[in-house]
């Protein structure tokens, strides 16, 4: 039988059936209700029993088997450690679905970039032997840049704030400036890392009402209420969070590896700091109408396949609404 026949229909093939098991796999057992610290086949089919046909630990062992999956020993390594991992991407999963069937939404990622007067190393041609690429450096002190960014899903159009550094007033503009981008949608979902400015009060009052299902993260010296100075702008903006230390769910952290890769790796404008910043303005206005190159070259050439592998889960329905 054919591995993908073995899983829900979601599982079109023995590839995407082999990475719907891994998934599962890396997931702590406790997210699925049992004990323990690694996995066993009899975990397994405790876990999948809805979703496999299968009901005999042979049964399981063959199906590890066929889909090249065993039993290997670890290394060490640093993994989200989010216990809302899956229920966080099935649910960005589900508004990214949602959006090219309605014209008034719209989904976006935003992420962060710093960078820095100096140029970063990298690879580059050189006369083979000890001599190296070199990265000429500038005699001014190495100053920070910052920029934040959203991508859209499924044009690759990218939105930026930037300046010395991302306050609420300029997360708040970004957010503005989204929404004057899209006058047509109602609804615009914007996917967030833990970075904690986005759930600043004074930040989620410049929005409409917000529900966050895992909770909210603020440092403790935080307030818990807006301030005095807080804009009520009522945004048509719906905040998802991303999993905890989980960088690779986040695309649009491949654009800042492009801005990398075209622009500050071995520069070479040395002292010229407003040349740096000007050359990354140059590059992210590349994409201010969309790039179906981008989207390529972030893993988004077909959104249908973004996290496209997670094990079933059924989503809560239970939410916490914070009106400010």
């Amino acid at each position: 039988m054919d591995a993908s026949r073995r899983f829900s229909p979601l599982y079109a093939d023995k590839e995407t059936a082999q990475e719907g098991l891994l998934h599962l796999l890396r997931q702590p057992l406790s997210v699925y209700g049992l004990s323990g610290t690694r996995w066993t086949l009899a975990d397994l089919l405790q876990a999948t029993h809805e979703q496999l046909r299968l009901d005999s630990l042979p049964g399981m062992s063959q199906l590890l088997h066929r889909l090249h999956i065993s039993l290997k020993r670890a290394r060490n390594y640093l993994h989200s450690p989010d216990a809302f991992y899956v229920e966080k991407l099935h649910t960005i999963r589900f508004h990214v679905f949602s959006v090219p069937e309605l014209e008034w939404r719209v989904f976006l990622f935003e992420d962060e970039l710093g960078f820095y007067r100096q140029p970063s190393l990298a690879y580059a041609y050189e006369w083979m032997g000890r001599i190296q690429p070199l990265a000429r450096l500038g005699l001014k002190s190495n100053s920070v840049w910052r920029v934040a960014g959203l991508l859209d899903v499924w044009t690759g159009r990218v939105l930026y704030e930037q300046g010395s550094q991302i306050s609420v007033v300029k997360l708040v503009k970004l957010y503005q400036q989204a929404v004057t981008a899209y006058p047509e949608a109602q609804t615009l979902f914007i996917a967030e890392d833990n970075w904690p400015v986005p759930a600043h009060p004074d930040v989620l009052a410049a929005l409409q009402p917000q529900s966050f299902p895992h909770g909210l993260y603020r440092p403790s010296n935080w307030p818990t209420e807006p301030s005095p100075k807080a804009k009520r702008l009522n945004l048509p903006i719906r905040i998802l969070f991303l999993p905890t230390y989980a960088p690779w769910t986040n695309p649009i952290e491949k654009l800042w590896k492009f801005v990398h890769q075209e622009v500050l790796h071995l520069h070479r404008f040395e002292d010229d700091w407003p040349g740096v910043k000007q050359a990354v303005t140059n590059c992210l206005d590349e994409f201010a109408q969309g790039s179906k190159e981008l989207l390529q070259y972030v893993g988004l050439s077909d959104p249908y396949r973004l996290y496209r592998a997670l094990p079933l889960l059924e989503l809560p329905s239970s939410v916490t609404i914070l009106n400010y």
